[in-house]
């Protein structure tokens, strides 16, 4: 926040105090900070995407031990997943908020989606890789991630010897999101850089739009939330009420730290009290924090359409919907770490050519979107616990509470 703050008086002292060919140099100077940024954020793409998606594939081997629960589960988690990106498309081409900024396309970027001249044939064959390394060093993620569900399900099927891929890639994963962690130190300098660039061109209009950027951020997530909880209803009826209450507490620590992980450890314990059998909590619930991340998908969606209009790059319907299923794709197994979605995002937006530059525009207000999407991710995962214990039958009355 502090380096958003320190971008926008920056950004605007040059805007009114510098000449046009002073703000030209200033731009193009400042961005060697943003340039060096996101090349160790595509540093990290290919083997984050890798890992983090092989291990929560191979682990979902076990949920041939756990039978329908499991199926009832990911069902659940498919369909709010869906939800969530259906409502940030609507939105977002309702709202066209990015088209306001009208940016230029970066010299390396200048091309615009899938060409036309690339048929459904060649876009379907350029999904399969001919090489993982070549995949991996083109940071080609729609190639990364058929190769890891091949691998991912290969490594589960062979048992006790797939274990050992599995603990080694859980490993490799762990020190990917650590590297994350570091180069995710070197943010706010990027922001600063990013915010301060464009701030000089553009001047306060940069402002309204974020502000109208947070605003039906916001309100789209009470809307998702509405939903949910609508269609919670329909399988415990009243008892969604119940379910509110008892979580709100986790949900002000959700919000209020602005991480999901957070409110985890009571969370358990405020299920339970609710009628939901620790058998399914203890299933649901971890499963959940990797394949059921509501607020973040909403996010995704909000934030790569935001990028494709800012600069003003068009996507048909079928592109973004592709879109929307590879960030829902590449985002399991990066919950735990801050702002990992932003890589997600990036290997995405690159292969419709998207300017990443944009993703660092919206670096400095993520603190305040990040807030409601963790606040979102837990009462997303609550509600997938009570649907799928009263699915099982199981869902008893609550416990109560003495103090």
């Amino acid at each position: 926040m502090i380096a958003m703050v320190g971008g926008v008086l920056l950004g605007l002292g040059v805007h009114y105090y510098a000449t046009p060919a002073e703000i030209d140099s200033f731009s193009g100077g400042i961005t060697i900070i943003t340039d060096v940024f996101l090349r160790l954020i595509k540093m990290i793409v290919a083997p984050l995407v890798f890992s983090t998606l092989v291990v929560g594939i191979a682990k979902l081997g076990d949920v041939k031990a756990v039978g329908r629960i499991g199926g009832k589960t990911l069902l659940w988690f498919l369909g709010a997943s869906l939800l969530s990106l259906t409502l940030g498309l609507i939105v977002m081409n309702c709202l066209s908020l990015g088209s306001e900024l009208n940016l230029p396309l970066p010299a390396a970027s200048a091309g615009t989606g899938l060409e036309s001249s690339i048929s459904f044939k060649g876009f379907i064959t350029h999904i399969f890789p001919k090489s993982i390394f070549e995949a991996m060093a083109n940071n080609e993620i729609l190639q990364i991630v058929v190769f890891a569900i091949f691998f991912g399900i290969a490594t589960a099927s062979i048992g006790e010897q797939g274990k050992v891929v599995i603990k080694a890639l859980d490993a490799v994963a762990l020190i990917i999101l650590r590297i994350t962690g570091y180069v995710m130190y070197f943010a706010p300098v990027a922001a600063m850089a990013a915010i301060s660039a464009v701030m000089a061109v553009k001047g306060p209009d940069l402002l309204r739009t974020y502000g109208k950027f947070i605003l039906c951020f916001y309100l789209s997530i009470l809307g998702l939330w509405l939903i949910l909880l609508l269609i919670a209803s329909l399988f415990i009826g009243k008892r969604v009420l119940s379910l509110a209450a008892n979580i709100k507490d986790m949900i002000l620590l959700a919000f209020s730290t602005a991480s999901s992980e957070a409110a985890f450890p009571r969370l358990i314990v405020e299920l339970e009290n609710f009628g939901c059998p620790p058998r399914i909590v203890s299933f649901v619930l971890p499963l959940g924090y990797s394949f059921n991340l509501d607020g973040s998908m909403l996010y995704m969606s909000f934030a790569s359409l935001f990028i494709a209009q800012a600069y003003g790059v068009p996507l048909t319907l079928g592109q973004q919907v592709s879109m929307l299923l590879v960030l829902m794709l590449t985002s399991k197994g990066v919950a735990g770490v801050p702002r990992a979605a932003l890589v997600v995002i990036a290997g995405t937006l690159s292969l419709y050519n998207i300017p990443q530059q944009g993703l660092l525009l919206l670096l400095g207000i993520d603190q305040v979107l990040d807030m409601a999407r963790s606040a979102t991710n837990v009462l997303g995962n609550s509600i997938a616990a009570a649907v799928v214990s009263k699915w099982e039958g199981e869902l008893e009355e609550p416990a109560v509470n003495i103090k």
